[in-house]
């Protein structure tokens, strides 16, 4: 019995694969269409990809073209080809924008390009063009079924584009360019007045600024000191119970014994 069981499987699978290659061949693009639409149903998006990509430029225009345009972009989509997902789905959407569908098809645009974001240390030139995108999609449907998605995507690749900024201002405080640190903190703070990582930058503004002061050349020196002590200031003020207290005290008394110097 199970024998013919796995024989009809067999013939079941040889018969599909054979219909599948023959749609393939096939020069009637209805033919191809329900192959196409017969795969997609079943999931198995490659094998419909094969089929849209064929017939896709004869059906612009025709009273099917909305429904294979859909499953185009969904299909790409499904098998993780974003780029080309992103693209479909701003062509249907921009293609059939009193669709039923378009409200999803915008959506995972948006969220096409958000999956393309990279690693917060690499370009974040796709992530821009996410936040962009997403931002697009939330104006037009504000009160779509993907907007609380749509809202949570935008503020994690903003937090990224964040994190990029406060590490590469960090990265001059670590390579010891103690002035161009000082102005990436004060930018980066300026830009993200409610940014998680405050505490952080106005240490390592502090830090920027105490290292280019007590190694500054003697004319410079009280200048750069009370930038350093203003910058104290400033991180004790956002948070007196600061992690960096201990060596935020260090340093403002190293700050205070130095200035005395420059009392009349």
């Amino acid at each position: 019995m199970k024998k013919i069981v796995s024989l009809l499987l067999l013939v079941v699978l040889f018969s599909s694969c054979n219909e599948y290659q023959k749609a393939l061949k096939s020069e009637n693009v209805a033919v191809k269409f329900a192959m196409a639409d017969t795969l997609y149903a079943q999931a198995k998006y490659s094998k419909a990809l094969r089929l849209f990509e064929q017939i896709a430029p004869e059906f612009r225009g025709k009273p099917q073209a909305e429904k294979l345009f859909y499953m185009y972009a969904q299909s790409y989509y499904k098998t993780r080809q974003y780029t080309l997902a992103a693209y479909q789905f701003e062509s249907f959407a921009s293609g059939y924008p009193k669709s039923e569908k378009i409200q999803e098809a915008s959506f995972l645009g948006a969220k096409s390009y958000a999956i393309l974001s990279p690693v917060y240390s690499l370009d974040q030139v796709d992530t821009f063009k996410a936040i962009e995108k997403l931002q697009a999609f939330i104006d037009r449907f504000p009160n779509s079924e993907y907007l609380a998605e749509a809202n949570g995507l935008t503020k994690l690749l903003s937090e990224k584009i964040e994190l990029k900024v406060y590490e590469n201002a960090k990265s001059y405080n670590t390579i010891s360019d103690f002035k161009s640190a000082i102005v990436a903190f004060d930018n980066f703070i300026i830009d993200y007045p409610g940014t998680k990582f405050k505490e952080d930058a106005l240490y390592y503004k502090l830090d920027s600024a105490y290292q280019l002061g007590i190694n500054s050349v003697p004319e410079k020196m009280e200048e750069r000191l009370n930038v350093a002590k203003l910058s104290y200031q400033n991180l004790i003020k956002f948070n007196v119970d600061t992690k960096y207290k201990e060596k935020a005290d260090e340093m403002y008394a190293r700050v205070e014994q130095e200035l005395q110097k420059y009392t009349k």
